[in-house]
């Protein structure tokens, strides 16, 4: 390892995050995801391709401005038989506004051969061209060395000459890349800390795909052998598997090694809200799972283990969650003890005496509940009303009394099969009876609608308030399609607030409405709201 601790942090998201299959940023996606990175404090943010497609050109023609981080223009190197100050490709980057240029090209005899199809020594000339273009109309430039460990691993020679080339034309950094994601923790350590003879390791750089899932710990070994430029996207996004992910690599960096980043202590607690924000931005549920980040990440369900983190967390977490802006969590389940539920009694202030007979009668409730059906380990705000029914009570804010769902299925007059859902409801809010109906993409959509038609004029706080997941599981096939089904509802609102509900029935949409109905519910308590709310005399 060298003696310089210092790690650049540099995000790829705004490019090889939008490889990723089902991904496609708008401009403006991109400057909010620009903004977000710059607080987070990484040093560079690559914005895209100039030239390559109307986004990224128009991202570049406008870029959003940047306090700390450094804007860098990604850029393929000049093609054969032309020279850099005449290649196209090269006046889109030079011409941006980008502060920086990351110029890639093979480093690969293979790729040299069977892709280009020019002479090994006409790529060598190309990068070493590019870079010194580069540097006549930009302070930075450099080098993406495109499969480097594969062309090193075939012919060590000739990968070097590549990275030489641009080392010696004057890049800043010169990125050792693991394209195909093949290569294991060993073998960057191995050859990161052979390269570091030819060319520092203040000058080197990381980027390494997921393919085997070894992209963090790959991007690490190659820290410890030398580098000192860290390649990665928010999540991980990217194309196949995914990129080094950024999110789990620097609360890593920041607290379990001796390496220093750009990120304060301060930013670090932005991460967790980073991380939430572009799956938002996607559209896409939160892995649960996600180092550091994720609602399970310090989540505990045995009864035991809840008893010694309430005594001492280091007994089964490896660091305090508040550092990155996540929390403690406690679940309750039907293996849940007295700690689980205590735990969770303290989190949403419900103030309940050991000896309370309640207690025990809410455990037992769990765990018949459960043997029916109901998951309250992912389904924590239904869990909280169920506490709060037992305990101090749930606000009565409406009461259905009747709902009927029809489908639909035909031909329109442009010869197009459509099928649409209609939903009636009837509910009673402070004595008085509401009708509505609405249509929907599906039953459940129609009855949401429906309800949400007749609560907004009396509870505007809903208004925010939208489905984020909606997920099925089949609790009895044997049943066939008579089988007990359950539902669990995801929701989510404009404050970034995230909670899941659960109803089981034989009944789909029934199953549906409970779910719907304790998720309206949760929300109205978040927000303080009065049951009977403010209906307006419609005489």
């Amino acid at each position: 390892m060298t003696g310089d601790k210092r790690i650049y942090l540099f995000d790829t998201t705004l490019r090889d995050g939008a490889q990723t299959q089902g991904v496609d940023f708008s401009v403006t996606d991109k400057a909010a995801i620009a903004r977000i990175l710059d607080g987070l404090g990484v040093d560079y943010i690559e914005g895209g391709w100039p030239g390559a497609n109307p986004t990224d050109d128009a991202f570049f023609a406008e870029p959003p401005a940047l306090t700390t981080a450094r804007l860098v223009a990604f850029g393929m190197t000049r093609r054969p038989g032309r020279s850099a100050a005449n290649d196209p490709g090269q006046a889109a980057l030079t011409n941006s506004k980008a502060g920086a240029i990351c110029l890639f090209g093979k480093a690969w005899d293979f790729q040299v051969d069977v892709a280009l199809e020019i002479p090994r020594a006409e790529n060598v000339d190309m990068i070493a061209d590019s870079v010194t273009n580069a540097l006549k109309h930009k302070s930075e430039a450099m080098f993406d060395a495109e499969h480097f460990f594969d062309g090193y691993k075939g012919n060590k020679s000739y990968a070097l000459d590549c990275i030489k080339a641009a080392y010696e034309a004057g890049a800043r950094w010169v990125i050792l890349c693991d394209t195909n994601g093949g290569t294991l923790p060993h073998e960057i350590e191995r050859i990161v800390g052979e390269v570091t003879a030819h060319i520092p390791g203040s000058h080197l750089g990381i980027h390494c795909h997921n393919d085997t899932e070894n992209a963090v710990a790959n991007s690490l070994a190659a820290l410890k052998a030398g580098a000192r430029q860290l390649q990665g996207t928010l999540n991980g996004l990217g194309e196949r598997c995914g990129n080094a992910n950024l999110v789990s690599l620097i609360p890593t960096l920041k607290l379990k090694t001796d390496f220093e980043i750009g990120v304060s202590h301060e930013q670090l607690c932005k991460l967790t809200g980073a991380s939430r924000f572009l799956d938002e931005l996607l559209n896409r549920a939160p892995a649960l799972n996600a180092a550091y980040v994720g609602d399970s990440a310090f989540a505990h369900k045995g009864g035991v283990h809840v008893s010694a983190v309430e005594k001492d967390p280091r007994t089964y977490e490896h660091m305090e969650p508040a550092l990155v802006g996540n929390q403690r969590h406690f679940v309750v389940s039907d293996q849940a003890g007295r700690a689980n539920v205590l735990a969770r009694f303290r989190e949403l202030d419900i103030d309940v005496a050991l000896d309370d007979k309640r207690l025990n009668a809410l455990i037992d409730q769990v765990k018949a509940r459960e043997f029916e059906g109901y998951a309250y380990d992912g389904a924590d705000a239904s869990f909280e009303l169920l506490a709060r029914r037992s305990f101090g009570g749930v606000p009565g804010f409406f009461k259905l009394t009747r709902f009927r769902i029809m489908d639909d299925r035909r031909w329109n007059a442009r010869g197009e099969l459509v099928t649409e859902s209609e939903a009636t409801v009837q509910i009673e809010i402070a004595g008085r009876q509401l009708m509505e109906v609405a249509t929907g993409n599906g039953p459940v959509n129609a009855l949401d609608n429906a309800l949400r038609k007749a609560l907004l004029p009396v509870y505007p706080a809903l208004q925010d308030m939208r489905l984020a997941d909606y997920k099925v599981r089949i609790l009895t096939p044997q049943a066939g399609t008579g089988a007990v089904t359950r539902v669990m509802i995801e929701s989510a609102d404009k404050d970034g607030r995230r909670w899941t509900t659960v109803g089981v029935s034989p009944n789909i949409i029934d199953a549906s409405f409970n779910a719907l109905h304790d998720g309206i519910t949760w929300k109205l308590i978040q927000e303080g709201a009065a049951a009977g709310g403010t209906l307006a005399d419609s005489n």
